[in-house]
């Protein structure tokens, strides 16, 4: 999708949740990464994820910065988040995960960090959206991303480009990248029930299994069952 991402230049941003798929595009783009950023808002599994994106920014040496965005909580529905239901357990489809969609969150967020790289003289913002979550959340899909890419960039006075190299692979694929670059992956989280152990068992730790499992990779993740 994007041929030139300006290998070599530290002058980007990169949304960075603590899950798998961020991790990974964060040490797939260390060298090009100036300043990470996580946004708090109000999930289940954001006191779980926060402290490994922490983790992982300390052991690059990556600037790294929390915004809370609990209105998000308040005012969303979605069983991704504290006020809402129970989190689906079973296959990862779009059918079992519509429970979780919180509405527009990748465009609040992108938002959020287009004004953030743009106040900090960055150029760039990375995002981890992959083609295994296109049929579940609508602001994973090239059809939200492509225009997002040309309204950051006219919406910015130094032309923010966004980039987001794993939008036409699947999370597999992610796996098998991380696995070259040696991330360990026991320091990231998926589980969407949050606590401190993944559970084994919701839609988002069976997903994560498949991956590791399809990509031929020791899966280091310590789950419930």
């Amino acid at each position: 999708m994007q041929e030139n991402l300006h290998k070599g230049h530290k002058d980007g941003l990169i949304v960075l949740s603590g899950g798998l798929d961020s991790t990974t595009l964060l040490y797939d783009y260390k060298e090009e990464i100036a300043l990470a950023l996580t946004f708090d808002y109000g999930s289940k599994h954001n006191a779980s994820e926060i402290p490994c994106a922490e983790k992982h920014c300390e052991l690059l040496a990556i600037p790294h910065i929390v915004v809370p965005l609990d209105f998000m909580a308040r005012y969303f529905q979605s069983n991704l988040l504290l006020s809402g239901g129970a989190i689906p357990k079973g296959a990862y489809n779009e059918e079992n995960m519509k429970s979780t969609i919180v509405p527009f969150r990748n465009g609040i967020m992108l938002s959020i960090a287009a004004g953030l790289a743009e106040s900090r003289g960055l150029s760039r913002i990375f995002i981890a959206n992959h083609f295994g979550d296109h049929a579940i959340y609508p602001d994973c899909r090239f059809a939200f991303i492509e225009p997002m890419m040309q309204s950051i960039r006219e919406g910015t006075s130094n032309r923010v480009e966004l980039c987001a190299p794993y939008t036409h692979i699947n999370k597999e694929q992610i796996v098998a990248i991380g696995s070259r670059l040696s991330i360990d992956y026991a320091l990231t989280w998926s589980c969407y029930e949050g606590g401190a152990i993944q559970c084994g068992r919701c839609a988002t730790c069976c997903e994560r299994k498949e991956a590791f499992i399809k990509a031929g990779v020791e899966d280091p993740t310590k789950y419930q069952q």
